[in-house]
């Protein structure tokens, strides 16, 4: 319900309008790049110029990470995106600007994935072994 009405609202907004619309008491910031739209609900005493910049530096991440980031990078890989927006907002508060670490930490994390893939696989055929 939320999203389609929201969705609505944005999408029938002209290019030319500002980045900000009012919503239920609260304030929604969005902005598009290429056929992605990335928004954030915040309260009416927020600033609205801190939370684009938010949104920009998270999109730049996600280029960074992904490659030019498109909608199926998101569709197929949003726990890794989640994890990007977990690394940079704290109770949506910015907790870190630098790209450079959040670009470590997420290195960090993947490994840690691919190193528990592989004692699982391992696991998995010193069980298939054992059974045979």
């Amino acid at each position: 319900m939320v999203i389609r009405e929201l969705s609505g609202v944005i999408l029938t907004r002209g290019p030319k309008l500002c980045n900000f619309v009012e919503w239920r008491g609260f304030k929604v910031v969005y902005k598009r790049y290429a056929s992605l739209y990335f928004c954030m609900c915040i309260d009416q005493d927020d600033n609205e110029l801190e939370i684009l910049e938010i949104i920009h530096h998270y999109v730049e991440i996600l280029d960074r990470y992904f490659g030019s980031v498109c909608e199926l990078d998101l569709i197929f890989n949003f726990h890794k995106a989640y994890y990007i927006l977990d690394e940079i907002l704290i109770a949506g508060e910015l907790q870190e600007s630098s790209k450079k670490t959040v670009a470590l930490l997420i290195a960090a994390q993947d490994s840690l994935v691919e190193t528990a893939k592989e004692q699982a696989g391992s696991i998995s055929n010193i069980i298939a072994q054992a059974t045979k």
